[in-house]
């Protein structure tokens, strides 16, 4: 099972027109070599652009709690009563459209939290998040998003998800981009965060950032404001990671972006830069919506008590 990989959309694409080519042909050609070619291009393709953990990240904390598995392929962050553990990705990114495989804390996993994220350091540092809040058996997780920039956050949303993100993988993706950073679940937006500096509102797009991810205790207040606690005797609760996919990220390193020194140079790239302007489509706004109307739960956009001087700017926008 932890050897099994989920083909991303172009890859099926490819597998598509290939398999569709050996149905053409088998009538007049030789059908073995074909379903060999096949065979092959299938395994070939899975195997391909997924991230090997051992080579794109560090343990970093948690006395061998953290555990890479399957020659690279899998991740493992465990939690007891005396620790939790975490991990950080080796390269640094400025901007990205990157995905993260997950299957979180099965069972009671109240008190416990989930956090996986991009991070740059400093007192003025920029963020951007997935945290997966544990609940009791039967009760939803609570997806909670955020976006800090410049050390200024106050931006959740929180959603319950569609599926129980317990019992298999799914693809959590982060899209960020000079305009926008677009959080995704299995290809789904669940949000979007404009860059609308020309309102006054800090835009994350200076500062190279990590991925990391933690599992930890947090029963003070991650489970119904702190109410339920963790129980200790279902310990130790365990998140796994695979699939990791940076293919389409700017690589920050002594100073400068893999992607070039400006947006110039990566809009002379652009089949390979694409995502560097990536914007929601008709289908795709239509799914956000989707996912607003029926799976949002708190938005800090419609929080009035909480901003008695005005909602921030980015609110008021269209």
């Amino acid at each position: 099972m932890h050897n099994t990989h989920l083909l991303t959309s172009k890859q099926l694409a490819k597998l598509y027109s290939i398999v569709s080519m050996a149905f053409l042909l088998a009538s007049s050609s030789v059908p073995i070599l074909l379903m060999f070619l096949v065979s092959f291009t299938v395994s070939s393709l899975m195997g391909s652009s997924l991230g090997n953990f051992n080579q794109n990240f560090d343990i970093t904390w948690g006395d061998g709690r953290a555990k890479i598995l399957s020659n690279g392929e899998l991740l493992t962050l465990n939690l007891d009563k005396a620790s939790g553990s975490g991990f950080q990705s080796t390269n640094e990114y400025l901007f990205g459209k990157i995905d993260m495989q997950l299957k979180l804390v099965p069972g009671n996993s109240a008190g416990t939290v989930t956090a996986y994220y991009l991070s740059s350091k400093g007192s003025t540092w920029d963020e951007i998040d997935f945290e997966f809040l544990g609940n009791l058996s039967g009760d939803p997780y609570i997806l909670h998003t955020n976006v800090f920039s410049q050390g200024k956050g106050n931006r959740e949303q929180q959603f319950y998800l569609w599926f129980d993100p317990t019992t298999d993988f799914h693809t959590y993706s982060i899209l960020w981009n000079p305009q926008r950073i677009i959080f995704s679940v299995d290809g789904t937006p669940i949000r979007e965060f404009k860059n609308m500096e020309s309102r006054g509102v800090p835009f994350p797009k200076n500062q190279p950032m990590r991925i990391y991810s933690s599992l930890w205790n947090a029963d003070d207040w991650a489970t119904r404001g702190g109410l339920v606690k963790t129980d200790w005797s279902q310990a130790p609760f365990t998140a796994s990671y695979r699939n990791f996919n940076a293919k389409d990220a700017c690589v920050w390193s002594n100073g400068a972006s893999s992607c070039g020194t400006n947006s110039s140079a990566a809009a002379a790239s652009s089949n390979t830069n694409a995502w560097l302007s990536e914007e929601l489509g008709s289908t795709s706004q239509q799914r956000l919506e989707w996912v607003k109307k029926n799976y949002m739960i708190y938005n800090y956009c419609t929080d009035a008590k909480r901003f008695p001087q005005g909602l921030p700017p980015e609110c008021n926008a269209s």
